[in-house]
């Protein structure tokens, strides 16, 4: 079995040959060719946590993974979502490789949301903002920045002097000013794209902030609340990974989704499309504009199959990694 540090894995991950794995994996799944249950967990209440398992064939991958992932909301000293994927060989079955799953959740999550917005943002979009300052945040900004020549990249949190220190972090990252707003309502104002990264239990993200024509992703979970208001939800051509994985109960569906369909506010047939319909072009992208588009991410099990995938072919081609037996 390969052994792969999460070091390790950071330093294979390209995002650009990710984005495109991903959108090859989108496509299949959208097209019935993956075997990908929803999510399930084991809670544990007294900590408001959760032990999820995450299990997926990929066949145009050769991918057979499972990704054993934890939330415990309450960590200050370590992560909030911690991880580890084992892929397995999928002519025998025979478990073939144990990998960090950190690096890969943060990095697939962000790659997923530039490939959506790169099919539904404005061509002509010119401002990026990142609402959060943890690991997704970090992930997003490297990530989507990557899809259009953004002449404006900010930051905004709810502790403005967390948005000010990873605005001057970046700044010095990409070379150029990334700024930061005093407000979540400023930030999200100015945004042609803007990136929903937290584990707020209100929304970050209102209708009434946000400018007509923007883009939104959204990719925080937290089953007492949600990161997008009912209103944007309602008012916005609405891109989801799966519809299955969005509609379903806890610990895999959206509230941000299904709360406005229990309410009697839109149905399951407002959810416009999946990525995998954009992708193949089997579904149209933005109607014009000023239309307000939303990527409802919840994580799917493909998306880590894909870069896992990824991930493992690199390693046997630059030699990294250290091989065990069980």
């Amino acid at each position: 079995m390969l052994v792969l540090t999460r070091a390790e894995v950071e330093s294979l991950l390209d995002t650009d040959l990710l984005r495109a794995e991903l959108a090859k994996a989108f496509a299949d799944l959208s097209a019935g060719k993956v075997s990908m249950p929803t999510r399930i967990a084991a809670l544990v209440p007294e900590r408001e946590g959760l032990l999820a398992a995450m299990p997926a064939y990929l066949p145009t991958a050769a991918a057979l993974t499972t990704k054993l992932v934890s939330l415990f909301p309450r960590n200050t000293d370590r992560p909030t979502h911690q991880a580890v994927i084992v892929a397995f060989d999928p002519a025998t079955g025979s478990p073939a490789a144990l990998l960090d799953g950190e690096a890969i959740t943060a990095a697939r999550t962000a790659a997923g949301s530039a490939l959506a917005t790169d099919l539904l943002a404005r061509k002509d979009a010119k401002s990026l903002v990142v609402i959060g300052t943890g690991v997704q945040a970090r992930a997003h900004l490297r990530a989507v920045a990557r899809v259009r020549p953004f002449e404006e990249i900010s930051i905004v949190a709810r502790d403005p002097s967390k948005a000010e220190a990873l605005a001057r972090e970046f700044g010095r990252e990409f070379g150029r000013r990334v700024g930061w707003h005093d407000t979540v309502q400023l930030g999200v104002s100015r945004g042609d794209v803007v990136c929903a990264c937290t584990h707020s239990p209100e929304p970050v993200i209102r209708r009434e902030w946000l400018k007509d024509g923007a883009h939104v992703t959204s990719v925080g979970y937290n089953t007492a609340g949600r990161e997008v208001d009912e209103s944007t939800v309602v008012d916005a051509l609405v891109v989801v990974e799966s519809r299955a994985a969005v509609l379903a109960a806890p610990p895999s569906g959206s509230n941000d989704v299904n709360w406005p369909i229990r309410d009697g506010k839109i149905t399951k047939d407002h959810i416009h499309a999946e990525l995998g319909e954009l992708v193949t072009k089997q579904r149209p992208g933005r109607a014009n504009d000023r239309q307000i588009t939303l990527y409802k991410s919840v994580g799917v099990a493909v998306e880590d199959a894909a870069a896992t995938a990824l991930v493992l072919r690199l390693a046997k081609e630059r030699g990294v990694g250290r091989a065990i037996e069980l």
